[in-house]
């Protein structure tokens, strides 16, 4: 999760011909940073769950609303942190995201994997 704290929050306005020049195509760019933002989201989403997985009631009481203090910080930590596509914008950036174009005969790659937390290719 380290890579999570360096990433700002906020929206940087970045230029189109710089982000497109590794791929030679915007479009790829786009495509490549999605899929990389999909995994990441499906990652933070798993770990939500799993978190949240104790705090899970097996009675079904719609009358009754429990508000539980831990539950409520670990769900405001999620929402603080950088949105998944940020991070993908980042790592892209950084060289720290790894991945090949599927129809051509050539493989082109940026320098290493993305993080541990999912180790399937964006293609």
């Amino acid at each position: 999760m380290e890579v999570k704290k360096k990433v700002p929050s906020n929206t940087i306005t970045r230029d189109i011909k710089y982000l497109a020049e590794p791929t030679g195509n915007i479009y790829e760019t786009v495509v490549l940073l999605y899929k990389r933002a999909n995994q990441i989201a499906l990652a933070e989403k798993k770990e939500l769950a799993k978190k949240l997985e104790d705090f899970r009631t097996d009675r079904d009481t719609m009358d009754e609303v429990f508000e539980n203090r831990e539950q409520i910080e670990i769900s405001k930590y999620y929402e603080k942190l950088p949105k998944p596509d940020l991070i993908a914008i980042s790592e892209f950036e950084d060289g720290e995201l790894y991945y090949r174009m599927a129809g051509s005969g050539n493989e082109d790659q940026m320098s290493a994997r993305p993080s541990s937390e999912n180790t399937s290719d964006a293609e």
